[in-house]
């Protein structure tokens, strides 16, 4: 039976629209490296849940976990990945900002927004992180837990974040944290007001395998809803 969830995985992705690769610095090393690197294994459970939305654009290019007007330099169009390396030839101009987002970033959050509530109980934006803060980001040179779940005291219900929080310890050990070192990024946040929304930040140390990972939140997962439609009965 399907899991009755609405998974994202906004970073998965590794292409550079061709629109603008030439002005791209980046190698495909660096592309990987500022994206969520094995989330496509992880979290290819598109045939357990009951609606997925991902995307094959890169992160370094597009970010889809940040808010339109964020234009920072790891903001929405990223002019510096996650390392602060550097990531076109010459700064983009707006008209190929407004292309990136009219293609890209909008369909991506329209999609998100039409399903919500379609059959599903939760949505999980799923990220990976780095077993280590990176320079630019929250705890630079930081370890980081094997599994942080975001909320942003607020975008999914605190007995809900309890079941989450129950069930991934079961699977992964003690190493769980609520919002540390992850709140919850924009995609949770913005669309808190359709449906209840958590953020699931996975390290990438190696720990398990990506096989392995994956099949430990698909367990955590079927644990938390148990856990959640009990709540409710």
């Amino acid at each position: 039976m399907l899991l009755p969830i609405l998974v994202s995985v906004p970073h998965a992705g590794l292409r550079v629209p061709s629109e603008v690769a030439p002005a791209c610095l980046l190698t495909p090393a660096q592309i990987a490296e500022d994206g969520d690197e094995h989330a496509a294994a992880i979290y290819d459970i598109a045939a357990e849940v009951r609606h997925y939305v991902t995307t094959d654009i890169a992160r370094a290019v597009v970010d889809l976990n940040r808010a339109e007007n964020d234009r920072r330099p790891d903001g929405v169009v990223k002019t510096h990945t996650c390392f602060n390396v550097p990531v076109w030839r010459e700064p983009l101009g707006e008209q190929a900002v407004e292309s990136l987002l009219a293609r890209h970033y909008r369909p991506y959050h329209l999609r998100l927004g039409a399903l919500a509530g379609q059959d599903v109980r939760l949505a999980v934006d799923c990220h990976t992180m780095l077993a280590v803060g990176p320079p630019i980001g929250p705890g630079p040179g930081q370890e980081r837990p094997r599994v942080c779940l975001g909320n942003a005291d607020g975008t999914c219900p605190e007995e809900w974040m309890a079941c989450l929080q129950r069930a991934f310890r079961e699977q992964f050990g003690p190493g769980v944290t609520v919002n540390e070192p992850f709140r919850g990024g924009f995609i949770t946040r913005s669309h808190a007001a359709e449906m209840s929304w958590v953020q699931l930040e996975l390290s990438r140390g190696p720990f398990a395998t990506d096989a392995e990972k994956r099949r430990r939140v698909l367990l955590s997962l079927r644990a938390a809803l148990a856990c959640i439609d009990a709540l409710g009965s």
